[in-house]
């Protein structure tokens, strides 16, 4: 089964070369890494007009796992929807991207280039993984790895339980695996940012901004993955592109416009 690899963090990331070294000892499992060759957090599902895209070859990631690596100037939507009409020559039986470093929870799936990855694929109708290790200072992806693996596993044994536009997002918390308490189903909770903006002057007195956001989490709904994660359990949360309201569809039906 051929599994494409993706991230935000760019090729030379720990948290890809964690999921393709995992992903090379299974049997019967080819993957293949295409990835940003530079950071692209927080990019949400841009993708590249007005430049060309160009692919590159990383031998010196790939050669001990014998995996290729391939490095693209642009955004993880990019990288995904090049890989699958351009560079895969047979047909994906899975997209996962990530490992991301720091968690994306929430309404973080609006922003995340990671999950905007894993939503490319799914719009071009591949199954998809996103998958982050929670704790941004934690350098240990083998954990993280290590479970993303066993949901993939159960997404190539189940294809059919997928509707199309639909992908797993997956977050692990930063610890060691006898401390993690096993794997939830959730929904999407709330965690947004109390943004603040640090006002500066230049040299030549023109004001410019730097943006840092405080999180604020809410654990009220102990279903939902900010919650399930905050108690030390792996979050897996189905998501799609449709971002319809039919409640509200249906509610506004009787409107003459």
């Amino acid at each position: 089964m051929k599994v494409l690899l993706t991230n935000d963090d760019g090729i030379y990331a720990p948290g890809i070369y964690a999921m393709a070294k995992e992903l090379s000892n299974k049997p019967n499992v080819e993957p293949i890494v295409v990835a940003p060759d530079r950071e692209q957090s927080a990019t949400g599902h841009a993708i590249t007009v007005h430049k060309p895209l160009r692919v590159n070859e990383v031998n010196k990631l790939g050669e001990k796992l014998n995996v290729p690596f391939y490095s693209v100037n642009g955004t993880p939507s990019d990288c995904v929807k090049l890989a699958i009409e351009s560079i895969v020559d047979d047909k994906l039986d899975l997209v996962i991207s990530g490992i991301n470093r720091g968690a994306n929870l929430g309404t973080d799936v609006l922003y995340s280039g990671t999950v905007s990855g894993a939503m490319e694929a799914a719009i071009l109708g591949v199954n998809s993984i996103a998958s982050s290790l929670v704790d941004f200072e934690y350098e240990d992806y083998s954990v993280a790895a290590s479970y993303t693996s066993k949901v993939a596993e159960m997404v190539l044994k189940n294809p059919e339980r997928f509707e199309k536009g639909t992908l797993l997002n997956i977050n692990i918390p930063g610890s060691p695996a006898e401390e993690i308490k096993g794997i939830r189903l959730t929904r999407l909770g709330n965690r947004q940012y109390e943004n603040l903006f640090e006002k500066r002057v230049d040299p030549r007195g023109k004001a410019y901004y730097w943006m840092a956001g405080k999180v604020i989490e809410d654990t009220s709904d102990t279903e939902t993955d900010v919650s399930r994660v905050r108690d030390n359990y792996v979050a897996v949360t189905p998501v799609k592109y449709d971002l319809t309201d039919y409640e509200l569809y249906n509610n506004l039906l009787d409107w003459s416009f």
